[in-house]
């Protein structure tokens, strides 16, 4: 004995999942900008932990961070723009194109300035605030982005 179903809105739900698939990379890609804001606002955190000393010329000793090298890296964090390959989209937080800074009458670039804090130099005792940001700031960036796909999904769905 033959069976039937007859259902109802199943055009609905086609359409609904039609939209999903098509507007999915939009959604991921603010989901990603979201991430990238919290990874950024843990950096600068996390730089404002630095320790500093006023400048001076180390000679057979490695000194502390100056306050002006501090400054020059403080609110120089940047999102890079997005790169997308027709699936994945990609960015980076950090300092590479933050330009340049005068410390001790010297010009010196900015990304430099981090690297060296943050890996320490023969002259600069090693300070890894850009780890520590990472690490701490990993699952920050993963929940907001969670929550922005969430809400993005139930707004489409409703």
């Amino acid at each position: 004995m033959p069976y039937t179903m007859q259902t109802e809105g199943a055009d609905d739900l086609l359409t609904m999942l039609q939209q999903l698939g098509e507007k999915a990379p939009g959604i991921a890609a603010k989901a990603l900008y979201d991430g990238a804001g919290k990874m950024a606002d843990e950096i600068e955190k996390q730089a404002g932990a630095v320790h500093t000393a006023p400048f001076h010329y180390a000679v057979f000793m490695q000194r502390e961070v100056s306050p002006e090298e501090l400054a020059a890296i403080k609110g120089k964090v940047g999102i890079a723009k997005f790169q997308r390959d027709g699936v994945n989209a990609n960015t980076s937080v950090g300092y590479a194109n933050s330009g340049y800074t005068t410390v001790a009458g010297k010009l010196k670039q900015i990304p430099k300035i981090a690297n060296a804090i943050n890996s320490g130099t023969s002259f600069m005792k090693k300070q890894p605030f850009f780890r520590k940001a990472v690490t701490t700031g990993t699952k920050t960036a993963s929940e907001a982005m969670t929550k922005k796909i969430e809400a993005e999904f139930d707004a489409l769905t409703k």
